[in-house]
């Protein structure tokens, strides 16, 4: 048996189908389908039964994959232990972070300590910060929006401003009712939004609300005259020279969604968690280099 054997197993019984699986492991559905027999066949015992809705474990096959945690768990103290006993820095650095950061600031922060430190394999899980946080002690490092994670240090990234933008102008005098074009995000933001918009509801009205999937596709809509959006500064500097837009704010302050770097007590004493948490901390993330 391999690990990553076991880890599909484990894969199989968090997401309970095996289509999904295959979609998440990036093989194929037979393929899946063969290493499952392959891993049964091997203990003897049938590990999954199908239902029309999800796999369940059998009793044996709850036991095989308690088993299969305890073997990954093993392997990463092992691996954990190598790194911090080596002169290089090497391992695993395993990420979980927000799918903003991932997609704005991560590719080249990565790409940096990668050429710093090739010997590191990184371990990268992208979402939504809600989803992050209910799993971060899967994780080296999470990188989250919003609220930072309680038990855990904490360091706070950059605080990245929302603005609300249009295509047409932010009249003074009157009600500006528009539609408002919101993305996928976690409830936080949304709240921070709603509780801007009831402060302002003399100002501003939506006349109904848009949803889309991806931050990317909100800007579009809202480039093609669809309605309002607001996004954070992180996001939308490139629009702030050709669309009409103004800040977020309440009592005279910047309406903000903080970004952290969260981490488990003793973890920076693995050489590679340590010298990504460094690299991060002195990332100028809203300059105008950055933004450029």
């Amino acid at each position: 048996m391999k690990i990553e054997d076991y880890e599909l197993l484990l894969k199989l019984n968090e997401i309970g189908t095996i289509r999904g699986t295959a979609k998440e492991v990036l093989i194929s559905q037979p393929a899946v389908t063969q290493r499952l027999k392959y891993i049964e066949e091997y203990f003897g015992e049938k590990i999954f039964i199908r239902t029309s809705k999800r796999l369940m474990p059998t009793p044996n096959g709850e036991m095989i994959l308690d088993h299969a945690k305890h073997v990954i768990e093993a392997e990463v103290a092992i691996q954990n232990k190598l790194a911090q006993s080596s002169d290089a820095v090497q391992g695993t650095l395993s990420i979980a972070c927000s799918s903003l950061i991932s997609q704005r600031f991560l590719p080249a922060i990565l790409a940096d300590y990668t050429k710093k430190f090739p010997k590191v394999a990184i371990d990268l899980v992208t979402g939504i910060s809600e989803d992050i946080k209910r799993d971060h002690k899967n994780y080296h490092v999470c990188i989250i929006r919003g609220e930072k994670l309680k038990e855990s240090t904490c360091i706070r990234l950059f605080d990245d401003p929302l603005y609300i933008f249009d295509t047409e102008e932010f009249p003074q005098s009157k009600i500006k009712e528009r539609p408002l074009i919101s993305f996928k995000s976690d409830d936080s933001m949304h709240e921070l939004v709603d509780h801007w918009l009831y402060h302002h509801q003399n100002e501003i009205k939506p006349l109904k609300m848009i949803r889309v999937d991806q931050i990317e596709t909100c800007k579009q809509f809202m480039k093609q005259g669809l309605g309002m959006a607001v996004l954070p500064k992180s996001v939308s500097h490139s629009l702030m020279e050709t669309y009409p837009h103004i800040p977020l704010t309440l009592n005279g302050e910047n309406v903000t969604r903080d970004t952290w770097i969260c981490y488990q007590e003793g973890i920076r004493q693995l050489p590679q968690v340590d010298q990504f948490i460094r690299l991060l901390e002195n990332e100028p993330f809203l300059t105008t280099k950055q933004n450029g």
